[in-house]
């Protein structure tokens, strides 16, 4: 097929892939507890795609022009053998990746490693222990992710990266002494404005801290400049420490919208298509692929999709869009 292109003329060359609903972190901007407690119903096992199911899928994306995947959840390290499904992924001409809050990833690195892993990120939103523990609400302790970063590092994981969510009042403290640290290690930081992906995380624009401030307090401290975007659609912004000391970047998806380049689609763990993260609802693929759907069948309704596409949620932000019941982030992947 040639290459696909949705309404606005956006190709589609990435697909996230949740690959459970389930998380063992509660982050106050994703799982809070109060929806996410022990009453909450999950996705029952027999709903979640099978390893072989999106192995398939994937294969079948690649011939719509898709170059990169990345595997997401919840907590993809939570779902069993989540090493075999890299295995089964790894093949020439596929941009593989996993992103995951750390928790697990020291036991698991070699494995996803010596299954065909190469880059991974990790979600850390403080190096302050109390500041950590009190975002991701089931205290977790720092250290443990650190360290995992490094073994996953050691085991010839990299690039890594390092993603922080900023929110005001809880967090801000942190953006400087997150990139003295990282910036010594070699971890590419990443800080990322609080957004309003799902219906229950309570954002308001107020606790919003924005690029410019943050890159202003990190710039501050360690003078950087901007540099050029490693390729078109890169959800980054980049900016190199002035001596050489590696970058950071800003992910601005709500001061600064970057939905003209967005060629990302999104697959949650039982099988619904989404063609943007502010989605209200999505295409079941799963029901195709098991009601004996062929692969060209199956291209034809993603490429039908996404030929249709017209999303631009960030560009639009505003008292309406704040009305919509958005998917949830740990449903349908970040």
């Amino acid at each position: 097929m040639g290459e696909l292109r949705d309404a606005l003329a956006r190709p589609l060359h990435d697909l996230r892939i949740s690959v459970t609903d389930r998380c063992n972190f509660r982050c106050v901007y994703c799982m809070p507890k109060e929806v996410f407690g022990r009453g909450y119903r999950f996705l029952p096992k027999d709903d979640l795609l099978t390893y072989e199911e999106i192995a398939r899928l994937v294969g079948i994306s690649m011939r719509l022009g898709v170059t990169k995947v990345r595997l997401t959840g919840g907590e993809p390290l939570t779902r069993r053998g989540i090493e075999d499904l890299v295995a089964m992924l790894a093949r020439d001409g596929l941009d593989l990746a996993l992103t995951t809050n750390g928790s697990l990833l020291e036991e698991k690195a070699r494995a996803l490693r010596d299954a065909g892993l190469t880059r991974i990120s990790v979600s850390l939103d403080s190096l302050d222990d109390a500041v950590f523990r009190r975002m991701n609400d089931v205290d977790f302790p720092v250290e443990r992710v650190v360290r995992a970063m490094d073994a996953a590092y050691g085991v010839g994981l990299h690039p890594l990266k390092v993603n922080m969510v900023v929110r005001r009042g809880m967090n801000e403290e942190s953006i400087v002494p997150m990139a003295a640290f990282f910036r010594e290690r070699g971890y590419v930081l990443r800080f990322i404005e609080y957004m309003d992906v799902g219906h229950t995380n309570g954002w308001r624009m107020d606790d919003v801290v924005s690029a410019k401030e943050i890159v202003r307090a990190v710039t501050s401290a360690f003078p950087a400049e901007p540099a050029e975007p490693n390729y078109v659609g890169e959800v980054a912004e980049r900016w190199r420490y002035s001596d050489g000391r590696g970058e950071f970047g800003v992910i601005a998806s709500v001061t600064q919208p970057f939905c003209r380049d967005c060629t990302r689609a999104r697959l949650s763990a039982d099988g619904k298509l989404y063609t943007c993260l502010f989605a209200t609802q999505g295409t079941d693929l799963q029901a195709l692929l098991r009601g004996g759907a062929s692969d060209d069948e199956i291209a034809g309704r993603i490429a039908d999709l996404w030929s249709a596409r017209t999303d631009r949620y960030s560009e639009l932000r505003g008292e309406e869009t704040a009305r919509l019941r958005k998917i949830e982030m740990s449903y349908i992947g970040g």
